[in-house]
């Protein structure tokens, strides 16, 4: 399957997630039915295993071929080989090499927590050794899974990854995913409030983290500190303006088009 060109679908994905108000349909609308059956996500679904273990064998194969073969149906039938399969165990999965992409994004939301551990918190990799707030929890919980990418070995193919998310049929369960990982890192950054600022935190924490994802993709910084600036930067943005917007969705647009805008003027053709 010939492969998007990451620099148009990635922009169409990204205008997907900012171009629907909050009231529309997309991932505002995930969110809001999200926050009316379950205040977080984790504490609701805490040991749901997300895939059969013969599929998680195969997708977690395929996506040790990703690097040679990128997001493709040739690294899936690989990975049914690769785990022991017939090439035809493939079929298992109707989405395709999509099906690659969204097990990546499932498996590394639940691992963010063993991921990324705070010094109070003892164990696993911890960060910092002095208590942190809120917001620098978040800041270092979104670098984690960005860089997850990178250590599993598929940061060099994101923007096809991107590319396939952008597909109209996938755009949904992309959505969806973005939504849960918003809520998850609010979740393990020790934030429990329940009121009106819930869904708009998890909308504009989802915008921020969409545009981080689309920027790092053309990052050429050493160890990605340009991305990782332009993570504290936009949550600073949403600390500051969201501080005098208030609880209300005006916040939600105004975290969007201020990623727009920054990513217009480091030559993204949004």
């Amino acid at each position: 399957m010939a492969t998007r060109a990451p620099n148009l679908s990635s922009h169409l994905l990204y205008r997907s997630i900012l171009s629907k108000p909050p009231t529309a349909a997309g991932f505002p609308k995930i969110l809001h039915q999200h926050h009316l059956s379950s205040p977080y996500y984790s504490s609701a679904f805490p040991t749901e295993p997300p895939y059969p273990p013969t599929e998680s064998e195969i997708l977690s194969a395929a996506l040790s071929r990703v690097l040679d073969h990128g997001f493709t149906s040739r690294a899936l039938s690989l990975g049914a080989t690769d785990a022991g399969y017939l090439e035809v165990s493939a079929n298992l999965f109707p989405r395709r090499e999509f099906e690659i992409v969204l097990y990546h994004l499932v498996r590394e939301r639940m691992r963010l927590g063993e991921r990324v551990q705070f010094a109070e918190e003892g164990g696993g990799r911890t960060v910092g050794a002095r208590r942190l707030g809120v917001g620098e929890k978040i800041q270092s919980l979104v670098m984690g899974r960005l860089r997850a990418n990178v250590e599993v070995g598929v940061q060099g193919r994101w923007g096809e990854a991107i590319a396939l998310m952008a597909v109209p049929s996938n755009v949904p369960p992309s959505l969806q995913e973005l939504a849960r990982l918003a809520d998850e890192i609010w979740y393990l950054s020790g934030d429990t409030s329940v009121d009106g600022s819930w869904y708009t935190k998890r909308a504009s924490l989802a915008s921020v983290y969409a545009a981080s994802e689309v920027f790092m993709t053309q990052d050429q910084s050493t160890d990605y500190k340009d991305t990782e600036q332009f993570v504290e930067d936009r949550l600073r943005d949403v600390q500051t303006v969201g501080s005098w917007i208030g609880n209300t969705v005006e916040w939600v647009g105004y975290t969007g088009w201020a990623g727009v805008n920054l990513l217009r003027s480091k030559g993204f053709r949004i």
